[in-house]
């Protein structure tokens, strides 16, 4: 039987933490020093609280790592340090470059590439899948059969599935911080009811509804936009408008999981930071 560690149970990692129970004896996390609220996320999904990251690298025969961005390379480097010889993969919006300069700690036999698109799991049919790339993955992809998440293994090549999830979120978050932009732009210049009158309503109450929604996840997807014009730039492309991506995410951070009220509280603040 199959012990799952997971770093870390927030709403996207809790819900995969969950369907991994399916078919894993447990899956642990570490809680020492965690927040309130990730302890009530973590006991909700099942997870069993190993308490702290020396326990859950021993007693971990996988471990599962699902965490913004910026900290990807520094949990693979603490699981590393503590001497872990089971199967580590990471899920993480990272360019494939870095996935696999992490993937060579491990050793490539050791190591699964992950992309998740979609949000978080708890129910068949939400659409969420993760991609797998890497010599093991069907070993990643049998622990979620008969659960919710759904498991498409791209290749052989580490890399692949982190490749899969940049270029994919570049279009439908890279997409989103555009439209941001352009209504900060249209309400400094005085013209936004013009523009919206231009658009339609349809269109109009749809983008409102997905940048005030995305705003709470604005901090985070910060880093995602970076890691995105890293993966443009080293496929020799422009990585400049994700850059700017980023920028324009790192603006609404305020909202860090507590979205805008609305569409003016949201370009308030996002007009008030270019001041």
């Amino acid at each position: 039987m199959t012990v799952i560690g997971l770093i870390s149970p927030g709403e996207m990692g809790a819900s995969i933490g969950a369907a991994a129970s399916h078919s894993a004896t447990s899956v642990i996390w570490a809680g020492d020093g965690r927040s309130k609220a990730s302890h009530t996320r973590a006991s909700d999904a099942g997870l069993e609280d190993g308490r702290t990251i020396d326990t859950l690298v021993k007693d971990s025969d996988i471990i599962l790592s699902i965490c913004p961005p910026r900290n990807a390379e520094d949990v693979a480097r603490q699981v590393k340090q503590r001497a872990f010889t089971g199967l580590f993969v990471d899920c993480n919006a990272i360019a494939p470059e870095k996935s696999r300069l992490i993937a060579a700690r491990f050793g490539y036999q050791n190591f699964v590439d992950g992309g998740i698109v979609g949000g978080p799991v708890w129910e068949s049919g939400s659409g969420t899948r993760l991609y797998l790339s890497g010599e093991r993955s069907k070993d990643i992809a049998s622990l979620f059969n008969n659960s919710p998440l759904e498991t498409t293994i791209i290749s052989g090549e580490i890399g692949a599935a982190s490749a899969m999830k940049m270029v994919f979120a570049a279009y439908t978050k890279g997409t989103t911080a555009l439209l941001t932009a352009i209504l900060g732009v249209a309400e400094k210049e005085g013209v936004r009811s013009v523009l919206e009158s231009q658009w339609g309503q349809a269109f109009t109450e749809k983008t409102h509804q997905r940048v005030v929604a995305n705003s709470a996840k604005a901090w985070r997807f910060e880093g995602e936009m970076q890691e995105i014009a890293a993966t443009f730039e080293n496929a020799r492309h422009p990585g400049g408008f994700h850059t700017a991506a980023a920028a324009v995410f790192k603006q609404l951070a305020q909202f860090k999981d507590k979205p805008a009220a609305d569409i003016v509280e949201l370009l308030e603040a996002l007009n008030q930071s270019r001041n």
